[in-house]
């Protein structure tokens, strides 16, 4: 539905919600592997769960809490977390290992190198999870191809290229670049490290959904450490919606369809791949075609992963999309907080979520969503910033210049 504040939004009222898919994908029994193979990586350590009571105070609602993936060790990404774990366990099926077997200090080690010699891992990305391919191929003494978009911008590219990939450059858009990168690494014999989805191509981006658990299981041991059992509302930002996929479904099965949290996807209105999908109504994903021309890059994706879709199309509440100041908004609300909150340093699409809520309970309008939504004084809202400053240029020219500055009409009013 559009309205008078910018936002479209579809609610989808489930009779009952089928979480058989999600209990499925995430155990809790695999969250607990992953987190225990990311804790043994050099330079773990659990990020930040930064409450923003004065934030949370203004807008009416009893707390706002942002899980801030720009400070997972120093890729500035929560990106690592599913590569690096995908990558565990690529290499516990070729070596035939057991769970209990698996180590980070064995998959280093001078053994595992000369049964297996040199692997070329490829992947496809809009930055920031090829950035963490490349690193955690280098850091298990792997080679690397990492395929972007001709509007990826040079801060990336070269962050890509700091850890040893070789950097593709494929005119078009994102979907362009998986789909050079999957051609080229059939005829080449390199191992695709995807985060979505195709037909025949599902394990491995499950396995990638599965990492980014670990931050979720810090996530509740955080909660559980200030007497909160679960957030009551979660705003996720999706690109081909694996991430969203992983939170629902990693709270879906967790609450086993009891007192879950109200689930929100955001995305922007020039790349909604999801809320088309949603759009659509027929449980099947949808693409959107076009140049998918956003700030926020790491959402700019066409066409849906169909396992992440199996997950939200069941499990979602709320689907969202926004146009671009919403996310600039987002970014200028973290980096400069109310007084007594802490500051975030956010990227684009780390901030989108904050900025909608911000747009959602400040303006007019959206009042069936409001009603649905009921966040209220009692209620504690779960974002996570998947991103830090990780385009300077784009961050400066956000926070620093006003870029894709708030329309007049819905700016703050004196």
């Amino acid at each position: 539905m559009n309205n008078e504040s910018d936002i479209s939004w579809i609610i989808k009222k489930h009779e009952t919600k089928d979480i058989s898919k999600a209990k499925e994908m995430f155990p809790i029994e695999t969250a607990r592997l992953a987190r225990r193979l990311h804790s043994q990586i050099p330079g773990y350590h659990m990020t930040r769960l930064a409450a923003l009571p004065n934030l949370a105070n203004m807008l009416g609602v009893g707390g706002i809490y942002v899980k801030d993936e720009g400070e997972r060790m120093e890729l500035n990404s929560f990106k690592v977390m599913g590569g690096s774990f995908a990558l565990f366990r690529f290499f516990q099926d070729r070596l035939n290992l057991k769970d209990e077997q698996l180590s980070f200090e064995y998959l280093t080690s001078d053994e595992i190198k000369s049964k297996l010699g040199t692997i070329t891992f490829a992947s496809a990305t809009d930055g920031n999870h090829g950035r963490g391919i490349a690193w955690a191929s280098k850091m298990l003494g792997h080679k690397c191809m990492i395929y972007v978009h001709s509007e990826t911008s040079q801060a990336r590219i070269d962050a890509i290229k700091a850890y040893g990939a070789i950097v593709k450059v494929i005119e078009g858009n994102y979907d362009n670049a998986v789909k050079k990168c999957v051609i080229d690494a059939k005829a080449n014999g390199w191992e695709v490290i995807s985060d979505t989805s195709w037909d025949g191509y599902t394990e491995v981006p499950t396995r990638i959904m599965q990492g980014y658990t670990t931050m979720l299981l810090e996530t509740q041991k955080q909660f559980s450490s200030q007497g909160i059992e679960y957030p009551t509302h979660i705003f996720v930002q999706a690109g081909v919606g694996a991430l969203a996929a992983a939170v629902i479904g990693f709270y879906s099965a967790l609450c086993d369809g009891v007192n879950t949290p109200k689930f929100i996807v955001v995305e922007p209105d020039q790349a909604g791949c999801i809320f088309a999908s949603a759009q659509a109504d027929d449980g099947q994903p949808h693409n959107v075609d076009g140049s998918l021309s956003t700030i926020m890059a790491g959402l700019a994706c066409g066409e849906p992963s169909p396992l992440a879709w199996d997950i939200l199309k069941e499990c979602a509440d709320v689907f969202i999309e926004v146009p671009d100041y919403v996310a600039a908004r987002g970014m200028r609300i973290m980096a400069t907080p109310l007084k007594g909150d802490p500051m975030i340093i956010s990227g684009e699409s780390g901030a989108v979520t904050l900025g909608a809520l911000y747009q959602l309970l400040t303006l007019p309008g959206n009042e069936e969503l409001k009603q649905y939504l009921n966040i209220n004084h009692d209620s504690n809202i779960l974002f996570i910033n998947t991103e830090g400053n990780t385009d300077p240029k784009s961050f400066r020219q956000i926070i620093w210049d006003g870029a894709d500055q708030v329309p007049e009409k819905y700016a703050t009013k004196r």
